[in-house]
Formats: structure tokens, sequence, C-alpha cells
């Protein structure tokens, strides 16, 4: 991974982030992490290399699979819905779209099994999670959180569909997202959103 520091009085410095060996200092075996050190030393670039130790870096996978998998079609759905340009298949594409927000519904509002205590009498009905794995964001949320997001402003400019309001699971799911600096941060305008889906979005005949 490089990154890019700008000051208005020098070069722009580049460090170059590697995975670290079993020493945690030195660099370790990573393909990717070499083709990028290879391509910046044969282009003459300057720059520094940081090692990670992987083995302290936060842990973000996800604890159960089905968290990964919810949301896998989600995008493809909202893809042909939004580039269908047939007025009579309208309907079936958005069916479509809100069969995939329905399981992603279901899924958030069902608790986890570490959120039912055994030994309560107190059944829990309705999941109070943040996030689709637990109360954490993980790369499950990286993976679909941003598409989320360009389905919520383009399918709304596009096609004037809005996530139902029933879907309490999807909502909350999204209100916490957004609470978080890492996603809300990260995301681009709306703006952007609707140019890049300007010549995408077909109109419908």
């Amino acid at each position: 991974m490089a990154s890019q520091r700008h000051s208005p009085r020098k070069e722009p410095e580049i460090e170059l982030f590697v995975k670290a060996g079993l020493d945690g200092e030195n660099i370790g075996n990573c393909p990717f992490c070499q083709r990028l050190f290879m391509v910046l030393w044969l282009k003459g670039v300057k720059f520094n290399v940081t090692t990670v130790d992987m083995t302290r870096y936060p842990h973000l996978s996800p604890k159960y699979k089905e968290s990964f998998d919810v949301g896998s079609n989600i995008f493809a759905k909202f893809s042909a819905y939004i580039k269908n340009p047939h007025k009579e298949a309208n309907e079936n594409f958005e069916k479509a779209l809100l069969r995939e927000f329905k399981r992603l519904d279901t899924y958030l509002n069902n608790p986890l099994p570490e959120e039912i205590d055994q030994d309560s009498t107190e059944e829990v009905l309705v999941s109070k999670r943040k996030f689709l794995d637990g109360n954490r964001l993980t790369l499950a949320d990286c993976n679909l959180l941003p598409k989320l997001h360009i389905i919520k402003i383009a399918a709304k400019k596009y096609r004037n569909f809005e996530i139902p309001a029933e879907m309490t699971g999807v909502w909350r799911y999204l209100h916490n997202a957004y609470s978080r600096d890492e996603f809300s941060h990260t995301c681009p305008a709306n703006e952007e959103i609707e140019r890049t889906y300007a010549s995408v979005a077909k109109k419908m005949t």
C-alpha cells in the first residue's frame, strides 16, 4: 500500500507500507507488496519503506461467513435495475433488488449467536448489533457499505427508489455506519455518484 504526503515547499513524500517478516521488522513474504516495491524502484521514485507487523494489526475478518455472503448479490441486482431501459420490465428488476434488501434486513435483524444468552430468561427477538458481524466494522462492512451508499444515492436520483422504511435492520445498519468517520469521511459526494451514473442509468421507454 502506498500513500503520498504533500507539502507546499518540498517534493511529495511517498511511503510504501509492506508486510513485515516473522521478526516483525524485515520485509515479509507478500508478492503484491514486492510488486509495488519493484515498480516504484524501477520508476526512480524516491520513497520510504515501512514494514507492518500483521500480527499486531487490527483483525478485520468477520467471525461469521454469512456476514460476507448476505450482501453479495445486491449490487448486481441494482446494476441490472438501473440499466434496464424497458418500463414494463422495471417492476421485476425492482422486486429482485428488494428481495436482496429483504435478505440483508432479515440477517441484520436476526440476533447473532453471541447476542443470545443461554442463561437468560429474556428471549432476544431482534438484534441490536451495529454492523454485519457485530459491533465492530469488519471487511464485510468495508465491502458492502460503499455499494449501499451508491445504491441509496443513484437509485433515488434515477429511479426514485428508496430503501423501504420498514427495513429497520438496514436503516439501523446505515445509521450506525454514517456515524463512523471511517465510512462517512470516505464516501464520495452525492454529485460524484450521480455524475457517474448519469450515463449508466437508462431512460425507460
